[in-house]
């Protein structure tokens, strides 16, 4: 007589355990265990509204929409290309990306801080030069700020789009203040503290903003080409459409990515949402102590 059949929450635990092992890595168990499990002061309390923007799944579109978003600064993107290894181990970038965001969203103060110091080593370290001759150094306080706001600008409109517990209008203008804190610890100056703040921060920066061939090039990679196994290609597809529909209509323009009109952009929403709720699915519950906020009042502003 054969094995009987796997059960709904046999696939659910597969493929939440492989999609975990692919962003935290093969240390992620003991990792969360530490982040979550050791007792200390934390930088944000548990009804933050931090918390409940990182640890909601559309942090997954959000990512994404940042990455292609971040690629728009010449200097930022030819820092990414020499020194990130985002293509040789893309995967290993991952990681590092969100065990950071995990360790100063959730983490004691401590770890935190140690996170932290961690990453402003490695930035004092990247420096170079771009193709058509401009210095940059990660560690530029003004790069650092445009690196800060297009990440800050899309996990804020991927859950606004997504998250399964939408904030009212003071909700995300504590999120920005929240992670302001982060930014200053990483060196980024006078970094924005509310939806205003952020929106006037980030139109600050479009005239420095180029689709070159370099941003295009990593857009083609992200969206078309990701290292992912080909069981994977179509949830991916979902994720990658409803990422493209969060960005900016100038940046997607900028990235030679095809206008969408209201149809199309209709249907990206729902192949975003679609992506979503699946990974909310398969991923384990967050821990007792990331603790939602109130949703939204209906009639709640749009997130344009």
């Amino acid at each position: 007589m054969g094995w009987p059949p796997p059960t709904v929450d046999d696939l659910r635990e597969r493929l939440g355990s492989e999609l975990f092992r692919r962003v935290a890595g093969p240390s992620g168990e003991k990792t969360r265990a530490r982040i979550h499990e050791t007792p200390g002061p934390r930088w944000f309390g548990p009804d933050r509204p931090i918390r409940t923007v990182h640890g909601d799944a559309a942090m997954f579109t959000g990512g994404l929409a940042a990455l292609l978003l971040q690629s728009l600064h010449p200097l930022a993107m030819a820092a990414v290309a020499a020194h990130s290894g985002f293509r040789g181990d893309p995967w290993g970038r991952l990681q590092r990306t969100s065990t950071f965001l995990a360790v100063t969203t959730f983490g004691t103060a401590d770890d935190a801080r140690r996170a932290v110091e961690r990453v402003r080593v490695v930035h004092e370290r990247v420096r170079g030069t771009t193709p058509d001759g401009r210095e940059y150094h990660a560690s530029d306080p003004h790069l650092l700020g445009w690196v800060h706001v297009a990440e800050v600008d899309s996990f804020l409109r991927a859950h606004r789009r997504y998250g399964k517990y939408p904030l009212d209008l003071a909700g995300y203008d504590g999120y920005v203040a929240d992670t302001a804190r982060i930014a200053e610890e990483l060196g980024v100056e006078r970094p924005p503290r509310s939806l205003a703040e952020l929106a006037r921060r980030m139109e600050a920066y479009r005239g420095e903003l180029d689709g070159t061939r370099e941003a295009r090039e990593t857009a083609r990679y992200l969206l078309l080409s990701p290292p992912i196994p080909w069981q994977a290609r179509a949830p991916y597809a979902l994720l990658a459409a409803g990422a493209v529909e969060l960005l900016p209509s100038w940046a997607r323009g900028q990235l030679g990515l095809p206008t969408l009109p209201g149809p199309a952009r209709a249907a990206a929403r729902v192949g975003g949402r679609v992506a979503t709720v699946g990974i909310r699915w398969v991923m384990a519950p967050p821990p007792p102590d990331a603790v939602p906020l109130p949703r939204a009042r209906p009639g709640g502003p749009s997130r344009r």
